[in-house]
């Protein structure tokens, strides 16, 4: 990489996931965004069959015209990383690397793109990108793996359960006794691996609860049940890879009965206090939290780390962290930073950069042993 050309990033979205949608409008706030002048974006589509595509269309750069294009070109990465960029698939392409890439974002929510699985893919293809690392993004998209390194580092977190899809439907009745002897009512109902609130539903009777399980077992083969915190929901964005830094903290103020798919991306019901009016003493408290969460994970570029503040005792409890928040017009990560002084465009020079040092941290490591 030099300094007299514009690095090549390429921005993946779309992917295999149940927030497919979600990513598109995430690629194009950060297409749109990105310093033109600094970097050439190169867009990379996956559809929801998991095709790998580009635009032959230089200036078809946004997600949707990338997708509709009828000048498409089949490409992929491969895990080789003498070839570091796309590979075409189309005659004639099949066996030059003719677009090598810098840096690649892969702004993919939820499952194929948020879990671990492209991080493994780009760590074998040799590819600077940003965000988490295999470990952190596959812990952080796993709910029930999440709390239980959470629970290790020291964090609050409300009581939960967790299952099997198929001890659900071989023994659901056993299932919703061992619920109702540990949690109470109302409870959440989640799928383990995704996010946007995709298959989340509350329930406060067991009737809710039979059909939200069901609802969420169409998403994942496991299952976890939160008990219900009647408190404020607040949110902060983390960045930075060894030494990282929390924003400053903002409310979210729901529309619907909680935060759910509708409340975030259709309707718009809800709304953001940035920042939150919190005391000095719990902004503190939530931003050493949130820095303790990344850490525990391993979390390297971004995250953002969501909690509850209970409103009697006014305790702390972490709920998630998600590991490539949304960056769409209405997303609290790129909104937090701004409000603690770092503008959009900044944000995503920073997370390149972080990439850029992340992949040369990893590159000093010996990959066959030597004696000292």
């Amino acid at each position: 990489m030099t300094n007299d050309r514009k690095l090549r990033i390429g921005v993946i979205f779309g992917g295999r996931s149940g927030e497919h949608e979600v990513s598109l409008r995430s690629a194009e706030s950060i297409i749109n965004a990105i310093d033109k002048t600094k970097y050439e974006v190169v867009p990379i589509g996956i559809t929801k069959h998991g095709r790998w595509l580009t635009a032959r269309n230089a200036s078809a750069l946004l997600p949707q015209a990338v997708m509709a294009s009828q000048e498409q070109r089949s490409v992929t990465i491969v895990g080789d990383p003498t070839r570091r960029g796309l590979m075409g698939l189309d005659a004639g392409e099949q066996s030059r690397s003719n677009e090598p890439l810098d840096v690649i974002f892969p702004v993919l929510h939820g499952t194929y793109g948020e879990d671990g699985t492209i991080q493994g893919l780009l760590e074998m293809a040799g590819v600077p990108y940003v965000g988490c690392g295999v470990l952190a993004s596959s812990v952080g998209m796993d709910k029930i793996l999440m709390k239980q390194v959470f629970e290790r580092a020291g964090l609050t977190l409300a009581d939960y359960e967790f299952f099997l899809r198929s001890d659900w439907e071989r023994e659901p009745e056993a299932i919703v006794a061992r619920i109702n002897s540990r949690l109470s009512s109302p409870v959440f109902v989640k799928p383990a691996n995704l996010g946007s609130s995709v298959g989340v539903s509350k329930a406060s009777n067991n009737t809710e609860l039979r059909e939200a399980i069901s609802d969420a077992a169409r998403y994942d083969r496991r299952i976890v049940v939160e008990q219900a915190v009647h408190g404020r929901e607040i949110e902060v964005s983390v960045l930075g890879n060894d030494n990282p830094i929390a924003s400053l903290p903002g409310e979210i103020i729901v529309g619907h009965e909680f935060y759910d798919y509708a409340d975030k991306y259709i309707d718009n019901a809800s709304r953001t206090e940035v920042p939150a009016k919190l005391s000095k003493e719990i902004i503190e408290r939530i931003q050493a939290d949130a820095v303790t969460a990344f850490t525990s994970i391993d979390g390297a570029g971004l995250a953002r780390v969501d909690f509850f503040v209970e409103h009697e005792t006014e305790r702390v409890i972490i709920n998630e962290i998600n590991t490539m928040p949304g960056f769409t017009q209405i997303s609290m990560f790129p909104k937090l930073w701004e409000a603690t002084g770092i503008s959009y465009a900044e944000l995503i020079d920073r997370l390149i950069g972080l990439a850029i040092e992340r992949h040369a941290d990893r590159s000093r490591n010996l990959t066959s042993y030597q004696a000292r």
